[in-house]
């Protein structure tokens, strides 16, 4: 699948934006979970969504937004 930006949702968000987002465990849990969907990786979306491991995939999300600025691992 096309990757259309960076962030959540492959939208463009500016890189600070993403980090908030990715700081708020809510947010995180459902925009990674939507974003790694969208990008086709189902089996880790479904994961997240399902709360399985949830606390991995927040502070995954959070160390690759602040070093690549982007969800690099598993998205």
């Amino acid at each position: 699948m096309a990757k259309l930006g960076k962030g959540y949702l492959n939208i463009g968000l500016p890189w600070i934006v993403n980090l908030i987002l990715a700081i708020i465990p809510v947010t995180s849990w459902i925009l990674g979970g939507i974003t790694r969907i969208m990008r086709g990786h189902w089996i880790m979306g479904i994961l997240q969504l399902l709360l399985i491991g949830e606390i991995i995939f927040f502070f995954v999300d959070l160390v690759t937004i602040i070093l690549s600025k982007d969800l690099r691992i598993f998205a």
